[in-house]
């Protein structure tokens, strides 16, 4: 791999605008040291630590502990551990999947506090049952068209917190449920939306970023079917999406596979029609209010890529990332990787990097050398230095398809995990 992440080149000037300041006029994120794992500028996780195959997503929480999906299966990778310790059947697993049970399938783990993760879970979309309501309006018990059947849909997919123990082994903190809102009270009934319980939008957890630095640090967002969900510890509120109306009155939200967190902070999201960036206030109450171009939460992106379809048309957005210099990139499924010049709130200029060699962007990830990660799903990974030249192959991780790319700087030098089909490496340069 050519080049290096050269901590040394981002100025103080560009950590503290993004991260802050302690009370003594420090940078309170700057990395304290290496961390506790290998310091190699290339490790093979997956053959160092006896990994095994078929992860699907990986994670790491505040106190550096690796957690690992597979299916019904997690894994966690404790500092000085030889080898994961698998727990099975956890929270929204514990039934198995399938139609009938809790969730299809296991989708992506992201790590929280120490000692603290969260898996995410997808199920089918609901079908309207109530008439003149929406497909996802769920009748509570005493109203009109209630049934248990449908009641019981609420618990379905969504998010589970899971602990991990001393002895390396995982147990069900809790399926989230605590709303942000007073909508619905203090019935555990899942993820549901926040200004008014009735409806249950957000049923699938397709992707998930947790913000390591600045005012919002802890903080977790999940990209879901319908939009993008803030979480602060055990307590959610759901959700904002960048969407458009059809007719005149059909909101097109779109699944929500794209997210990152930009180097101000702000949330960036993409999903299968539209780009957006949120400027956030850190006020868990406030996300959820859209006022578009205004209020606690606004707009401060949110728009199409005119040059490659109309706005009806899908782009297959799935993954997106923003450099320190401001350069956003997207990655589609079936276009390739896009740079996105924005004009202004609602415009921008999209340029499709051509000397990529794969129209699948899977995964992308912007590093503090002012390097853009690009993660395929049929020729591996990919390195566009700072200047923003020809991509280069990553040649030193093994496997063709990328499932995910995580960043983490709290470490120094900084962590890059990546996720293949061949197993986790773990890139680190000065």
């Amino acid at each position: 791999m050519r080049g290096g992440w050269g901590w040394a080149v981002v100025g103080a000037a560009v950590l503290l605008g993004a991260c802050g300041e302690s009370k003594d006029g420090s940078d309170a994120d700057a990395p304290s040291g290496p961390g506790p794992w290998p310091t190699d500028a290339v490790k093979n996780y997956s053959a160092e630590f006896r990994i095994g195959a078929g992860v699907k997503s990986v994670g790491v929480d505040e106190a550096h502990n690796i957690w690992l999906l597979r299916g019904a299966e997690i894994g966690v990778l404790r500092p000085g551990d030889t080898e994961p310790t698998w727990t099975r059947g956890v929270g929204q697993a514990a039934g198995g999947f399938g139609r009938d049970k809790k969730a299809l399938g296991s989708t992506v783990i992201c790590g929280g506090e120490a000692g603290r993760a969260y898996v995410g879970y997808h199920t089918y979309e609901l079908q309207s049952e109530v008439p003149d309501k929406p497909h996802a309006y769920i009748p509570a018990p005493g109203e009109p068209h209630y049934t248990e059947a449908r009641f019981a849909e609420y618990q379905k997919g969504d998010l589970d917190a899971v602990r991990l123990g001393s002895d390396g082994t995982v147990a069900l903190e809790e399926h989230l449920w605590r709303s942000v809102g007073v909508s619905g009270g203090s019935q555990q009934l899942g993820v549901r939306n926040t200004n008014d319980f009735h409806y249950d939008e957000d049923r699938s957890v397709l992707t998930c970023q947790r913000v390591l630095r600045g005012r919002d640090k802890g903080d977790l967002y999940i990209g879901t079917n319908h939009g993008v969900t803030l979480v602060r510890g055990l307590t959610y509120n759901s959700h904002r999406h960048a969407a458009w109306y059809a007719d005149g009155d059909s909101l097109q939200a779109g699944f929500n596979w794209g997210l990152g967190i930009g180097p101000e902070g702000e949330v960036l999201v993409a999903n299968d029609w539209m780009v957006g960036i949120l400027e956030t206030n850190g006020v868990l109450e406030d996300f959820d209010k859209e006022r578009t171009w205004d209020g606690p939460v606004p707009w401060r992106y949110k728009g199409h890529n005119a040059q490659l379809n109309s706005l009806e048309t899908f782009d297959y957005w799935r993954a997106i990332t923003r450099t320190k210099e401001g350069v956003t990139w997207v990655g589609s499924r079936d276009f390739g990787l896009w740079r996105m010049d924005q004009k202004d709130r609602s415009s921008a200029s999209y340029t499709r990097l051509t000397a990529l060699p794969s129209d699948n962007v899977t995964a992308l990830a912007a590093t503090d050398d002012g390097s853009v990660y690009v993660g395929t799903s049929d020729a591996g990974l990919w390195r566009i230095a700072g200047d923003g030249g020809t991509p280069t192959h990553v040649d030193t991780v093994s496997g063709d398809q990328v499932l995910q790319l995580v960043y983490d700087t709290t470490v120094k030098p900084a962590m890059l995990y990546v996720l293949t089909d061949r197993g986790l490496t773990v890139l680190r340069e000065e």
